[in-house]
């Protein structure tokens, strides 16, 4: 009974995750009010009131068109970041385990030095480097971030490259490219896509803590850590105004780290190449 109520969780978390992605996508085409145009008499507007479902911020902007858009500007660019690392992060290790030898070597020890820092300390590092900007703030994630799928990948490659079945292509003359794509990528694909599902939620608080800190979207941008950043000289008099975006944060990492755990357990279940 625990196991089908587990499996009814995750199919349920999954569809509010998927629901809540297209909402993001399209919610702003069915909200009458621009997230970004002010109008000082209409700030600090409550719920409900002349049409703002949320309310309004200080200079009067619509709180659930900023939800919605900083939504889009939070979820879409870990999703993006994520994708990046995992494909650059994994084709690193690929090179680094496959290779060997000093092109092993070096590719370890430029990993070895990105993983020295504490990940969202080097992230604010970087991105007070390169200045404010999301497109700054994703570069500093990707650069923080690839470590990890690459350190991975190099162990799985090198857990598979001395297989038979590895083996059997190199003696039927399968080249080195043929043997990464068709023989090693399928095998450690799985592990890695959960990798993958598993760092949506911490890349999204990364995200929304750099423009938090002022390092992420430049304002007026409507991202969910700038919201809360602007709203903290309000939170005694108006504490919805920071509220609402952090438990529009905490659903999102909750939905994706719950949806990464169903995979994970999926993945644990149908057991590691090692085992097939």
């Amino acid at each position: 009974m625990p196991k089908k109520k587990n499996k009814i969780a995750c199919y349920i978390s999954l569809a509010f995750l998927l629901f809540l992605l297209i909402f993001l996508f399209v919610g702003q085409f069915f909200l009458g009010h621009d997230p970004y145009a002010t109008n000082l008499s209409d700030a600090f507007k409550h719920a409900g009131e002349d049409g703002y479902p949320l309310g309004t911020d200080q200079l009067g902007r619509c709180i659930m068109c900023r939800i919605i858009a900083g939504g889009q500007q939070t979820v879409y660019s870990s999703m993006i970041v994520v994708a990046v690392v995992f494909a650059f992060g994994s084709l690193m290790g690929m090179i680094a385990g496959y290779s060997g030898g000093a092109v092993d070597s070096v590719i370890t020890r430029i990993i070895t030095v990105f993983q020295a820092f504490p990940g969202f300390v080097l992230a604010v590092a970087i991105a007070g480097i390169l200045g404010p900007g999301k497109g700054n703030g994703m570069i500093a994630l990707i650069l923080v971030y690839w470590t990890t799928y690459a350190r991975y990948s190099r162990s799985l490659v090198l857990n598979l490259r001395n297989n038979n079945f590895v083996r059997a292509a190199k003696m039927c003359g399968a080249g080195h490219f043929s043997i990464l794509i068709k023989y090693i990528l399928p095998n450690m694909f799985p592990p890695l896509l959960v990798t993958a599902a598993l760092d949506i939620g911490n890349v999204v608080l990364n995200m929304a803590g750099l423009s938090y800190l002022g390092l992420g979207g430049a304002r007026p941008t409507a991202e969910w850590g700038a919201m809360m950043s602007e709203s903290r000289r309000f939170m005694q008099t108006n504490p919805s105004l920071i509220v609402i975006p952090g438990i529009a944060l905490l659903v999102v990492v909750f939905l994706f780290n719950i949806c990464s755990d169903c995979a994970r357990n999926y993945y644990d279940k149908r057991g590691s190449f090692h085992e097939k």
